[in-house]
């Protein structure tokens, strides 16, 4: 837990687009992990030397009308593992996961002009829309996110 807390705190700082803002204490980071651990997600983990690398989670459909679909979130890699696939291969295993949950359509959003819109347009999601002034960042800008879709 204390290591998922310490890359979500510096991946915030470092500026991600996942729903929280800097500075974000520790034990902040500490309690959203604990209470996703209650939560219809999976998270997937990838290690390096036996250090958290990335990580990225899988919400599974709660309604009945949307068994067939999950969504992708806070795909995270740590700054010193980027651009090495680690983000790509996370995706994979979500994805795989999803297949097997009889998941047949993936949504996930991010915000417009993040290197991450290459992972997620080389992968095959397509982009279905744009939502201007949808998060804040730090300095108190908003930004637009993108929203793709994929079907397995």
């Amino acid at each position: 837990m204390d290591e998922l807390s310490e890359l979500l705190v510096e991946v915030v700082e470092e500026g991600a687009a996942i729903g929280f803002l800097p500075p974000l204490e520790l034990h902040e980071a500490r309690n959203y992990w604990e209470s996703l651990l209650k939560s219809d997600v999976v998270l997937f983990i990838a290690k390096i030397n036996n250090e958290i690398a990335g990580s990225i989670q899988l919400h599974l459909p709660t309604k009945q009308n949307g068994r067939h679909r999950g969504e992708i979130a806070k795909v995270m890699t740590h700054p010193n593992h980027r651009r090495n696939g680690i983000g790509r291969l996370l995706m994979q295993k979500a994805e795989e996961s999803a297949k097997q949950a009889g998941i047949s359509l993936l949504i996930l959003d991010t915000r417009e002009g993040d290197v991450s819109n290459q992972l997620y347009r080389s992968m095959g999601y397509n982009a279905a829309g744009r939502i201007p002034n949808y998060a804040k960042s730090a300095d108190g800008q908003l930004h637009a996110t993108i929203i793709y879709y994929k079907s397995l």
